[in-house]
């Protein structure tokens, strides 16, 4: 959720909230899956943000990384005229106290390819900072240099399609979904998976449309890290292939050379 953990739990968040430690701790039980998946309990992923136009349609996820910065997908097309909604769990509801923030830059990653969906990651700078609550606090970044096994349960969440064909999910879903390995991964998925490109699912787990930027999170020391971008899957959000996911350690170089500067 070195730079990494030193960085990213000290200087780039406030001294109230350390990241990755929800106030609200999530219920994850096993393997679910979003489609046709579990609701989350309310806040206890205080770093999930929906991206949405200016109609207040959400069309893609994001993770806060301190209080002025989010990761999100590449793909998701992020502009400044959009907003980023923080602290919402049902975006149905109108009694939520929701925070709607201004987005003041957005980085793409130079090397992202449209057809490949390689080094699918984009920062968004916010023009207005995240006010840290118990329901709004940031995911802990990795280090470069940190390791995640095949076979580990790492939790994946949004409010994309609970099916192929059926709507969004007004309230936030989560799944439980093991990590593969880069041989399993290129196994299912061929050429087209990458070193910067992480699987997880195909075990009755499935991301969907909508799901899209949001945040594939393991724990390590007792915090939840950041380790993959939700990026592309099964066109039909098999839940028998597994999900494809930027991964973040790969591009913690980039990440700390665009907060360092900007």
């Amino acid at each position: 959720m070195a730079f990494l953990w030193l960085l990213s739990c000290i200087t780039l968040v406030g001294a109230a909230f350390g990241c990755g430690v929800p106030a609200i701790r999530p219920a994850v039980y096993g393997i679910q899956r979003i489609v046709n998946g579990k609701d989350a309990r309310p806040g206890s992923w205080p770093w999930q943000v929906s991206l949405q136009d200016r109609k207040g349609l959400h069309f893609c996820g994001g993770s806060l990384i301190n209080e002025k910065w989010v990761v999100t997908a590449a793909h998701c097309g992020v502009s400044t005229s959009h907003l980023v909604v923080a602290g919402v769990f049902d975006k149905g509801s109108k009694k939520e106290n929701v925070q709607v923030l201004r987005i003041a830059q957005v980085f793409r990653h130079p090397n992202y390819n449209t057809i490949t969906l390689n080094n699918d990651i984009t920062l968004l700078k916010l023009a207005t900072p995240a006010r840290f609550s118990k329901i709004v606090s940031p995911v802990c970044l990795p280090s470069a240099e940190d390791t995640f096994p095949a076979g580990a349960l790492c939790v994946t969440t949004g409010w994309g399609r609970t099916s192929s064909h059926g709507a969004g999910s007004n309230k936030l879903q989560q799944g439980t979904t093991p990590l593969l390995s880069d041989a399993q991964c290129v196994k299912l998925w061929g050429s087209k998976i990458t070193d910067a490109m992480v699987c997880a699912g195909g075990k009755g787990v499935s991301s969907c449309m909508g799901d899209s930027g949001g945040p594939l999170v393991c724990q390590k020391n007792g915090a939840w890290n950041l380790v993959g971008v939700v990026s592309f899957g099964s066109s039909t959000c098999s839940t028998n292939m597994p999900s494809s996911y930027s991964r973040v350690t790969k591009h913690m170089p980039w990440i700390q050379e665009i907060l360092a500067k900007n």
